[in-house]
């Protein structure tokens, strides 16, 4: 018979606390009177005035009577709930709940939802055994958001890759382990299959991580074309990849522009509230960054998200910026302390070595610099994409191995990869080594992405910027 030790007992008690309280919690959140969502979600009417016209969301007239997403969610969360009631048997219905369950887990960021998103797909297959592909992705989805790839990949395989589920899940593992070749031969085989907003998207991306940039606005502006009325999310996410592209090119103006026709589709997504709180922080505007993170909290209603940990490092950040040192190490050791739990829930949780390591290395403390060295030299065991190596990179050079930093960004510059941040990291190590030539080149590279990339902006972006 086993005996829990009480770390053991803790994380359980964790873990059922965020199974049963942060859903019910999170349904007390979307139930705000609507006036009040109405203050907060104000409708904006028109695109911003300098959005490129292939970028404008052109089913305007349907935003006005949408429901909130987390309202439309919890629709379909209580349709299967009241199918279910009927038939507790139904594996097919309990999958679909298990990915209704995932999808408010991305859209909120509160790590419940995916539990029970787990949870339910574990107890549909156990009530449908054979063919039950939907419980399957779900599955492989949680493993993916856990960082664990090969786990997803098997599932997939195991739902087979004449799914476009499947396919679409087999580009984003590869493209996180860093195979960036399999990632794009996935894509090529989603996008000839079905052409659309997520699969182009998709293959946006991949073709993002070889440097291709020409193709990447192509297939930006051929996935927009392609949206449809009713996938509101997808068209929020994709607008938000695409104006990250052009914040990593130094054209702000579209940049803001495209994050802001996000926030008019929906007001309270995440990810383009932390990307334009991340361009405003490189733009010097302080105040306004700090106004865009704390809406990502706002929104949550003091509910634990996944995102917490990236908000707290980005108002550290700015904090830091502005002269306020106390106030930037507060908010770090607060992240660090949310990361730290999530660590010792193991392969349980949803915080990640790089996310701590990248931490440790802005506080910059010799024993802090070997943590995060070792933390790396895990994750990369898991993980070998541009930033993972990057942070791999900086994680050695502060650690006085500059040749095997050196070495590491040779990875990255191999991968055809444009970002000002990692020729500017790459141009200081050669520089270290003595290698002026190869160094000048490098800057010269990162200016020829970013021409607005100087000392200020390293220091702004803190080089670096987690993917979601």
């Amino acid at each position: 018979m086993s005996v829990k030790t009480g770390r053991g007992i803790k994380s359980d008690v964790f873990w059922w606390w965020l199974l049963i309280a942060v859903p019910v919690v999170g349904i007390l959140v979307i139930n705000l009177p609507p006036n009040f969502r109405e203050i907060a979600d104000k409708f904006s009417e028109k695109s911003p005035e300098n959005l490129d016209a292939n970028y404008r969301y052109h089913f305007s007239d349907l935003l006005r009577n949408n429901p909130n997403q987390k309202d439309a969610i919890q629709q379909e969360i209580a349709f299967y709930q009241q199918r279910l009631a009927v038939d507790s048997k139904s594996g097919l219905n309990r999958a679909a709940l298990a990915g209704v369950y995932l999808k408010m887990g991305r859209a909120t960021g509160e790590g419940g939802w995916f539990l029970l998103a787990e949870q339910a797909a574990q107890r549909s297959i156990a009530d449908l055994p054979f063919d039950n592909k939907g419980a399957l992705l779900v599955l492989a989805r949680i493993a993916e958001a856990r960082h664990d790839f090969a786990t997803a990949l098997r599932l997939a395989k195991q739902v087979g890759f004449d799914n476009e589920d499947a396919i679409a899940l087999s580009v984003t593992s590869h493209l996180a382990m860093g195979k960036v070749s399999e990632a794009n031969a996935a894509a090529e085989t989603l996008v000839n299959r079905l052409p659309n907003l997520g699969s182009l998207t998709l293959r946006a991306l991949v073709r993002e991580a070889q440097g291709r940039d020409a193709e990447v606005l192509q297939d930006y502006q051929q996935a927009l074309a392609l949206e449809e009325p009713g996938e509101v999310g997808g068209s929020a996410r994709a607008r938000s990849l695409l104006g990250r592209f052009y914040s990593r090119r130094g054209q702000f103006v579209q940049a803001k522009a495209l994050f802001l026709e996000t926030l008019r589709l929906l007001p309270r997504y995440p990810l383009a509230l932390i990307y334009l709180a991340d361009l405003e922080t490189r733009l010097g505007n302080y105040q306004e960054a700090e106004g865009y993170y704390s809406k990502v909290s706002a929104y949550s209603g003091g509910v634990a998200t996944l995102f917490d940990r990236t908000v707290d490092r980005g108002m550290a950040r700015v904090k830091e910026l502005q002269g306020d040192a106390i106030a930037s190490q507060k908010l770090r050791d607060q992240a660090e302390a949310g990361l730290r739990q999530e660590k010792l829930l193991g392969a349980r949780g949803f915080g990640h070595r790089r996310d701590l390591a990248r931490l440790l290395l802005e506080k910059g403390r010799s024993q802090d610099v070997a943590e995060a060295l070792a933390l790396m030299q895990q994750e990369v065991k898991i993980r070998r994409d541009a930033v993972t190596l990057d942070i791999l990179a900086w994680a050695r050079s502060s650690a006085g191995d500059w040749k095997g930093a050196d070495r590491v960004m040779a990875e990255i510059v191999r991968s055809g990869i444009r970002d000002a941040g990692m020729f500017d990291r790459a141009g200081a190590i050669a520089h270290t080594l003595g290698k002026d030539t190869e160094s000048g080149a490098y800057f010269q590279k990162a200016k020829e992405i970013d021409p607005t990339f100087d000392s200020r902006s390293r220091q702004a972006v803190g080089l670096g910027t987690d993917e979601f």
